[in-house]
């Protein structure tokens, strides 16, 4: 399996790192692609994926942290995208949970973000809080190689229009979760061909670990569970993921 999302660059792994990729290894998981928040990260992600051979990096700019963003922040993505590890521009997107008073500005660094996406033909991860007819409305201004909706909580019609325009959803522990109804109720309409497999860790483990902090080794019950709700074993969601994500990684 591929963790498409996963911030394994945090303090909370770092005691023995070689070690927490071995058990990764020994729990199936094949790859990792860490994206970034903030631009401090960058060079830990970038070091990481070079020493790693399992680890793929996305670089961009969070929305929570748009005030980071300038003209240097920008350079230095560009220049970042010419490493090979790097696969994707993200996680980027609008997130109106805490801030809804910085719409506007949200909205201009996320354009920013995909006019580099654009230009340099990389996937974009998307992050999406509370701003889906936004972001869906700024995503059709540009011609962009791979859409990833992360951590996908709209509903099944806002599912229906992304599939329509070709973006790939990403599903991590939330989906195990008894009250979320509404996002079982989509898994169910996406195409396999549509599914990555995300954790999202250190955040929002799935049962039976909720509560505890996440890592990708727990993708095994996100699989599992997709599988249940769609009728299908467990190995076709891993092995049809895997490829999804090969595919729009170039891994």
């Amino acid at each position: 399996m591929i963790d498409t999302h996963s911030h394994i660059n945090f303090d909370e792994y770092k005691k023995d790192f070689d070690y927490f990729l071995r058990n990764l290894k020994d729990n199936e998981i094949e790859n990792v692609i860490i994206p970034s928040v903030e631009p401090k990260s960058f060079n830990d992600i970038i070091n990481l994926c070079n020493k790693y051979e399992m680890l793929y990096g996305a670089i961009g700019v969070h929305p929570s942290e748009y005030k980071t963003y300038n003209s240097d922040i920008e350079k230095e993505i560009y220049k970042l995208c010419n490493n090979e590890k790097i696969k994707a521009i993200g996680e980027v997107g609008l997130d109106y949970y805490y801030g809804p008073d910085t719409k506007e500005e949200q909205k201009i660094v996320l354009r920013k973000q995909l006019e580099i996406a654009q230009n340099l033909q990389l996937p974009v991860i998307i992050h999406d809080r509370e701003s889906h007819e936004d972001i869906f409305d700024i995503l059709q201004d540009y011609k962009l190689k791979n859409v990833v909706m992360h951590c996908f909580s709209g509903t099944p019609d806002f599912a229906k229009e992304c599939i329509k325009k070709s973006y790939y959803i990403g599903i991590g522990g939330i989906i195990t979760f008894k009250n979320a109804k509404d996002l079982q109720e989509t898994a169910k309409i996406i195409p396999l061909e549509k599914i990555l497999l995300e954790t999202d860790a250190p955040y929002l483990a799935p049962v039976p670990h909720r509560g505890k902090i996440n890592s990708p080794e727990y993708l095994k019950y996100i699989a599992q569970k997709i599988a249940e709700i769609k009728g299908v074993p467990a190995e076709e969601i891993k092995k049809q993921t895997t490829i999804n994500a090969k595919r729009i990684f170039n891994i």
